[in-house]
């Protein structure tokens, strides 16, 4: 993953804010961020920008604010990040976190049931 395609926890705090709503300003996602931890509403805004500025969002002006959407779809962009990861920490190989998900985690019956429809359907 590019240098400027990475996104810090703080930016995938954002762009969870964006994707949820569809568009957001700065105002809504101080307010949504606001409510899990204290944010100031310049570290938004300058953090929004940084993400106009990668290209992970686009905003356009909307009366005195802008109003900022994705510029990619939340599942490509986790893609990235999974691959990233999976290439960082596994050398490039899926298996091992997928063990360690399935072993630590506490899946429940519905998740697990899920996993193996899917791997049946794979195997077709």
């Amino acid at each position: 993953m590019k240098p400027k395609e990475k996104l810090t926890p703080r930016e995938l705090a954002i762009m969870q804010v964006v994707w949820d709503r569809g568009e957001a300003t700065v105002r809504d996602v101080h307010e949504a961020l606001s409510r899990e931890r204290k944010v100031a509403y310049t570290t938004v805004m300058t953090l929004m920008n940084i993400l106009a500025t990668k290209g992970h969002v686009a905003r356009r002006q909307d009366d005195r604010a802008y109003v900022y959407t994705p510029a990619r779809p939340r599942q490509q962009v986790v893609g990235r990040l999974v691959r990233d990861f999976v290439d960082r920490v596994f050398s490039g190989s899926a298996q091992p976190l997928l063990l360690h998900l399935v072993k630590h985690e506490k899946l429940t019956s519905a998740e697990r049931a899920e996993l193996k429809r899917i791997i049946e359907t794979l195997e077709d």
